[in-house]
């Protein structure tokens, strides 16, 4: 007796159809306002941080510098995103080239058809493979982008370390 009653009951409901000009903008997710990207979680205060990673990305140009110095992204230039794939795939050469050795990030700098690599690298080496690498890289890279490469060097015992997170 009781599925005849819900029956009838379903029926005196009206049926609503969506309208396709009605939109419906209702969002019942609540936002995320936390931004997390590059930035290095506080742990126990065992962790070693460098400089570059110790500041969140809002203080570039306040607190730390661009690591990439190019004229790509002023007004009228193109070859904004070029740089930026060309940048990636120096990091990832040079650390292909210098495994373990990045103590800090390479600053990449381009002074008209001059392209300047600073790496800081960790004393792990003697000097003569060191200076073989360096001649290595400057010489494949030169030939990779047909501009002339300089790559300038500085050397460190051990990893910088600017303050523990």
């Amino acid at each position: 007796m009781a599925a005849p009653a819900a029956a009838r009951a379903l029926r005196a409901v009206p049926r609503v159809f969506p309208r396709p000009e009605a939109a419906r903008l209702l969002h019942t997710s609540p936002a995320c306002l936390k931004t997390r990207a590059a930035r290095v979680r506080v742990g126990k205060g065992d962790k070693p941080v460098s400089y570059e990673k110790a500041h969140p990305p809002h203080y570039i140009a306040h607190r730390k510098g661009w690591l990439s110095l190019h004229t790509g992204n002023l007004a009228g230039e193109a070859g904004a995103a070029e740089r930026a794939v060309e940048d990636a795939f120096l990091r990832r050469f040079l650390r292909g080239t210098f495994p373990g050795l990045l103590a800090d990030e390479a600053v990449m700098k381009r002074r008209a058809n001059l392209l300047v690599i600073c790496v800081v690298l960790g004393r792990a080496l003697p000097p003569a493979k060191l200076y073989f690498l360096v001649g290595y890289t400057e010489t494949l890279l030169s030939h990779f982008y047909k501009c002339p490469v300089r790559l300038e060097v500085q050397t460190v015992p051990a990893k910088v370390v600017y303050k523990y997170l």
